[in-house]
């Protein structure tokens, strides 16, 4: 049952999508309620084909491959932090939300990306942990979710990646996150056969606990 008196946030379905598109409909859709803040809040769920990309301060030291030489596709963004992998088997995740509503204080919004990724793993019967002075979530020491966020007037873009059953070799051929003497790991690797779908139900649960929001089929 919906609670009127939440916050609504429309949730959009994006499947397997190129990283440009959907970085342009982020784009679109952030610009869109930087001019008219009262339009509804977004939480965007999608997958994208082999690509890496680069925050706006990433350095090239944590990228092993010469420029063309990569099996995918690479992106200086407007996100913070390092160098990150994405691709099918990856859920990815782009809150645009007016934090005005929320709280404006951006470690606050780490910290709940982070629980909505605990509640997740918790509800496979996994346990999701924080690690001191590092943003994202672990599993047995392995980084199972990565986060990197933009934001402007308090309005966020970008978000967060977890590993449900990707192939992890992409990961090779970076320093992921800037992070050297940390493994990247999976939830597949504890739960075989776990699938982006059955996971994708738990984040739009969770994400709707811990940010105390209704989500809203939008298409």
């Amino acid at each position: 049952m919906i609670n009127n008196s939440k916050r609504s946030v429309l949730l959009v379905n994006l499947g397997l999508i190129p990283y440009l598109k959907a970085w342009q409909l982020q784009q679109q859709y952030h610009q869109q309620r930087l001019d008219n803040p009262n339009l509804p809040d977004l939480l965007l769920l999608l997958e994208h084909p082999p690509v890496y990309t680069l925050g706006r301060g990433s350095s090239l030291d944590f990228v092993k491959f010469a420029d063309g030489d990569s099996h995918g596709e690479i992106h200086r963004i407007e996100r913070g932090g390092e160098v990150t992998y994405h691709c099918p088997g990856q859920l990815v995740a782009y809150p645009i939300l007016n934090l005005h509503f929320y709280q404006t204080d951006l470690h606050w919004y780490f910290r709940q990306l982070e629980e909505v990724i605990i509640r997740v793993l918790r509800s496979f019967d996994l346990q999701g942990d924080r690690l001191s002075g590092l943003t994202g979530v672990w599993l047995e020491g392995h980084k199972v979710a990565a986060m990197g966020i933009s934001v402007r007037r308090w309005l966020t873009m970008h978000g967060f990646s977890l590993n449900v059953c990707p192939d992890l070799t992409g990961f090779s051929q970076i320093i992921p996150c800037g992070i050297r003497d940390k493994p990247v790991g999976s939830l597949a690797q504890f739960i075989p056969h776990l699938t982006v779908a059955e996971v994708r139900e738990e984040v739009i649960r969770c994400f709707a606990e811990v940010f105390e929001v209704n989500l809203v089929d939008h298409f």
